[in-house]
């Protein structure tokens, strides 16, 4: 993992924690977006049918896009999608824009463990990160894509010409949160870390000069988000911040990346006990002793006998994959 400095960079960066009585909210990025884009293209698109199946499509053919169109078949009233790596579920369905046949399509089994991302998406198909900025959990988002959308390649996968376009159905059923959003909590900071946030949510922690780190296991939280409690029996998606007490760089972060997903017994038991009976949108501060994370053995960069800091946003469950029977 790439080192950060702890506590990044000053500038833009706000205090996590409160001075007076009244509880403030940490709310997600404001987000909107024009529900129609193109009108002109995608009026010759109609799209019907549930937003849990594989959608009926009809588009007047020949469609040619010369740029990218999309429009908004259904408005969810979930999460928005702020970040190209914020972390969804979607299926999609793909059609020859020339003839209006099917291509391919997902599976549409109603799987909520296939998380990706638009940056995935992206991969092949530039265009779906325009398409998904600011949509929504539970929208159905049509999508004509111009020659210009699809990566090198793609359409002579799909086998169709190089100046052919190409209709998506997007089915956004699950977006998880960028970041921790809820209510700031009032914590006593005495010789504890303090905790600044970036605009985008991301944390800086600065650990208190020449104060010998704590003994006990030390839980704050930080926001209480109103999301769903984490009781261990389900894997837990977080974005996390962890710091060597004494260092001023932290030793591992997924801001750079995506966010991970763990289990209680897969972490430090401190670890797992700073996330048990929290909410998801909480972000909770956590002081690790060595009996309670990597005790007197050595971890990569982490001395043997190290108290760990972690600042961790709680950003969803994940959903077990479903099994299937063999007979």
């Amino acid at each position: 993992m790439r080192k950060i400095p702890v506590a990044l960079v000053v500038l833009g960066l706000v205090t996590v924690g409160l001075t007076g009585c009244s509880l403030q909210t940490v709310s997600a990025p404001d987000c909107s977006r024009a529900s129609v884009s193109n009108p002109d293209v995608m009026k010759l698109i109609e799209v019907t049918g549930d937003t849990d199946s594989e959608p009926k499509v009809d588009v007047y053919t020949p469609l040619h896009a010369s740029h990218l169109g999309y429009e908004d078949v259904v408005t969810g009233d979930g999460t928005a999608i702020t970040s190209n790596d914020q972390l969804m579920v979607m299926d999609v369905s793909l059609f020859d824009g020339t003839t209006g046949d099917p291509i391919v399509a997902t599976a549409y089994d109603g799987d909520l463990s296939r998380v990706t991302s638009p940056s995935q998406w992206a991969t092949n198909f530039p265009g779906f990160e325009t398409a998904l900025h600011c949509a929504t959990e539970g929208s159905r988002v049509a999508v004509a894509l111009s020659p210009d959308d699809l990566a090198e390649g793609i359409a002579a996968s799909f086998k169709i010409d190089e100046d052919d376009s190409v209709v998506a159905v997007l089915d956004i059923h699950k977006v998880y949160l960028p970041s921790a959003t809820g209510q700031l909590q009032f914590n006593s900071g005495f010789g504890l870390p303090s905790v600044v946030r970036a605009p985008d949510g991301r944390p800086g922690i600065t650990i208190p000069t020449g104060t010998p780190a704590p003994t006990d296991l030390v839980v704050q939280t930080l926001i209480k988000g109103d999301g769903e409690k984490v009781t261990g029996d389900q894997p837990v998606r977080v974005h996390y911040t962890g710091v060597v007490w004494g260092a001023d760089e932290s030793f591992d972060s997924t801001w750079d990346g995506s966010a991970a997903s763990v289990t209680l017994d897969g972490v430090v038991p401190g670890f797992a006990k700073a996330l048990e009976g929290q909410t998801v949108g909480s972000q909770v501060m956590v002081v690790i002793p060595p009996d309670q994370g990597y005790g007197d053995k050595e971890q990569a960069s982490i001395p043997a006998n190290s108290t760990l800091v972690f600042v961790i946003d709680i950003l969803g469950l994940d959903a077990e994959a479903p099994t299937t029977d063999e007979g």
